[in-house]
């Protein structure tokens, strides 16, 4: 690999300080000081990362994480201050010679194989599998797991949003503020742009990640003003002829202009500019002042109907004589249906009574607590909204709070290993396995399948038996007409084996990986599961292992 570093590898590593080998649970360094203790530092162990249950009620999850546990496993080494400190924390009767171990360990005899970032993927699929000696292989755990639980919850939560949502409105991440801490609120709006949101307001991830940044101005800003004194500017640039305008007698003097027109766009929207806010149109006027270019206006900080309108269509119209398209408007309380109707027909009959097209098509944003449910709703009730801004229940995932992704040993020493259960569905997948994707005619995924990494991969118009795991009446042929294999390796050597794609290119993979699957799999309400399947051969090989390991009880 090149030595050089790329600027977006540095934002990177600066975003990755905090991830290092001591971010992980006690229990893994004191197993792994048990493994050196019995003697198992040559032992060679698999190890599967999966989830059991898709989040959210739904029937699908998103992979995202991927490129971090990269970045991890590159800068994986324990520090001479990460040595001091572990001496000082486990118990005494450690000998010197581990801590020596640990000072040499690397991940350059682990090979990791996975899914594509940006994928469909499914409970009980590994979405990577982890090779090598078992002591580093089980240090890797909490980690991995850390990496890739958040980061895949938050993209399907974001890939949930913008189906409802459509291809045709905006989706903007607005939850800095209520996410969980600084790194939660810089994974949420990376992995919430990687699910299908088109920008967000976290100026930091715009800047590391390169993300559309957007924004435009809190209540506050239009509580600070009073009255028409507080204005200290009122006159504007040309947009054409660049020429400061004169104070008196140009139309370009904001506050004489947007007066003038608040006064006939009452009569036009049957508004008393007696209920309308002083306060308010200072604030419009300042900010369009400000940004000209950029004036997306707050309008519900006293009353939408009987100020924020009237105001708002008052500045950009005053914008308009001096050569200046305003953006639109963001709504943030009340009813936003009824509001967002309101005010798209308010703009249309602006628009056409003082013949300014444009002004039909002017933004309307919401925000204000809005969630999958909400959205729904509002389309429904036929909304006029074009972008929505999100922030607590996108960023926080209210309504499922972790993923619950698991890092089981499947194999050591090339013997399979299982974890049996009483609870079925915590029975692991035993042995080193390949995962296919069986596609049908239609060109929709059909099915998952796992089979034992010794077996032939299927083939494209040939029947193949699939398999319910843990239900022997649950079996179907299928004749695929495309085969995907889902692994590809992306660590080996100690260095990664494939670039990662800029985080453009993990999005579309999102979104083309999604249309691969039937709508009723996607759904809202009551999804098709989608089915994930073993081989003939790796059920039975399950079955036997079951029946190995399971004691045997005793009646009396």
């Amino acid at each position: 690999m090149s030595s050089e570093i790329s600027i977006a590898d540095k934002q990177m590593a600066r975003q990755n300080g905090i991830v290092q080998p001591l971010l992980t649970d006690l229990y893994q360094i004191t197993m792994a000081y048990a493994y050196w203790k019995s003697g198992k530092v040559n032992d060679v162990a698999v190890f599967d990362l999966f989830f059991r249950t898709n989040p959210f009620q739904g029937e699908f999850t998103i992979f995202a994480g991927l490129e971090e546990c990269m970045k991890f496993l590159e800068n994986f080494h324990y520090s001479n201050s990460d040595i001091k400190y572990l001496k000082q924390t486990l118990p005494e009767n450690i000998e010197p010679e581990f801590y020596l171990y640990l000072k040499e360990l690397t991940c350059k005899d682990i090979i990791v194989s996975a899914i594509e970032e940006g994928s469909v993927v499914f409970p009980r699929v590994p979405l990577l599998r982890v090779e090598g000696p078992l002591i580093v292989a089980q240090l890797l755990e909490t980690t991995l797991l850390t990496l890739v639980n958040f980061a895949s919850l938050m993209a399907t939560n974001a890939a949930r949003y913008r189906m409802v949502a459509g291809k045709n409105v905006s989706l903007l991440e607005f939850g800095l503020r209520r996410a969980q801490g600084p790194d939660g609120g810089l994974s949420a709006s990376k992995y919430a742009y990687i699910g299908g949101f088109d920008g967000t307001s976290n100026v930091l991830a715009g800047k590391m990640f390169n993300i559309p940044v957007k924004g435009t101005h809190a209540h506050s800003f239009v509580t600070s003003f009073s009255t028409l004194d507080d204005i200290h500017r009122v006159t504007l640039t040309h947009a054409q002829t660049r020429e400061p305008c004169n104070l008196l007698e140009s139309p370009c003097n904001l506050l004489e202009s947007a007066m003038e027109w608040r006064s006939r766009v009452s009569t036009v929207i049957d508004v008393s500019t007696e209920e309308s806010s002083d306060g308010e149109l200072a604030a419009l006027i300042s900010y369009a002042i400000a940004f000209p270019t950029g004036f997306l206006a707050l309008v519900d900080t006293y009353d939408v109907k009987r100020s924020g309108l009237l105001n708002f269509c008052a500045v950009a119209l005053a914008l308009n004589d001096c050569g200046y398209r305003a953006v639109g408007i963001r709504i943030d309380s009340g009813d936003l249906a009824y509001l967002s109707v309101l005010a798209r027909e308010t703009f249309e009959k602006v628009g056409e009574t003082f013949n300014v097209p444009w002004f039909a098509k002017l933004t309307i944003v919401a925000s204000n607590d809005i969630n999958e449910e909400t959205i729904l709703s509002l389309n429904e009730q036929g909304h006029k909204i074009d972008c929505f801004g999100i922030g607590t229940h996108l960023v926080t995932c209210q309504r499922q709070p972790a993923l619950g992704c698991v890092y089981k040993l499947v194999e050591i020493n090339g013997q399979p290993r299982i974890k049996l259960s009483q609870d079925v569905g915590k029975v692991t997948i035993p042995g080193h396995k390949e995962a296919y994707r069986l596609f049908g005619a239609d060109g929709h995924a059909l099915i998952d399948l796992l089979q034992r990494s010794s077996e032939p991969a299927p083939v494209v118009g040939q029947k193949v038996l699939c398999r319910h795991p843990f239900q022997e009446s649950k079996r179907a042929y299928v004749i695929p007409s495309y085969v995907e294999h889902l692994y590809k390796i992306c660590w080996k050597d100690g260095r990664v084996c494939t670039a990662p794609k800029p985080l453009s290119k993990v999005r579309e993979r999102v979104q083309s990986s999604l249309r691969t699957l039937r709508q009723d799999i996607k759904r809202n309400l009551n999804p098709t599961p989608y089915k994930v399947a073993v081989s003939d051969d790796l059920y039975n090989f399950i079955h036997d292992l079951w029946l190995q390991n399971a004691p045997i009880g005793e009646l009396s």
